[in-house]
């Protein structure tokens, strides 16, 4: 397993991913060390005050992502109706008007993708509920490159396709029921972070 701290999560999905984004987003300690980054398949040309309504839910600040901003830990970035959200490699947000990707803009396999790149092993990668593929791809770039990948348990989603397309490209580190996969991601950022100083010690 890669040991870096994890500076980055990324979760995708679309039918069905609401609700277990919003119990995944719940979990999250308010001092959480890594920034969260969420693509949700959106209608296209119209707020989707998705902010809002997770942020009753949520202990982190939720926003949605700026062209150039800075990635900061501790705050959650949605991506904007109609814009592909990207990382650059110098871990910078970018939005797009690129042609969609599996017919969605913004689109999962994006996010991903670029995220990968721009964070390798310093990443985790999470794809929820969906009724296409997009995000499989992507999750397997994040898995590749030496992150972290936990799908939602096909057998828990209502839409079964995109988790069930990431576990057929071998994209999956763990496969884990919605109420499962928040207590996940906080384990893992806390025994990254724990681990990290240690580490440095024993380099110095």
């Amino acid at each position: 397993m890669a040991s870096e701290q994890v500076s980055a999560i990324v979760i995708g999905g679309s039918a069905g991913a609401f609700d277990v984004l919003s119990l995944l987003l719940r979990t999250l300690p308010p001092e959480l060390p890594a920034a969260v980054a969420v693509v949700l398949h959106l209608l296209p040309h119209r707020p989707s005050g998705l902010a809002t309504v997770l942020q009753h839910v949520c202990a982190l600040p939720i926003k949605e992502a700026e062209d150039k901003e800075p990635v900061d830990p501790g705050i959650v970035y949605l991506a904007s109706p109609s814009y592909h959200l990207l990382i650059e490699e110098d871990r910078r947000f970018s939005l797009s008007v690129d042609e969609p990707v599996h017919f969605s803009r913004p689109a999962i396999d994006v996010l991903f993708e670029s995220a990968a790149d721009a964070y390798g092993r310093e990443l985790c990668g999470v794809l929820l509920s969906g009724a296409n593929q997009d995000g499989a791809r992507g999750l397997l770039r994040v898995r590749s490159a030496g992150g972290l990948s936990a799908v939602q348990a096909p057998s828990t989603a209502l839409a079964r396709t995109m988790p069930e397309a990431a576990v057929a490209l071998g994209a999956a580190d763990v496969t884990l029921a919605p109420g499962e996969l928040g207590p996940w991601l906080v384990r893992t950022v806390q025994a990254r972070a724990a681990a990290a100083p240690a580490r440095t010690r024993e380099h110095s």
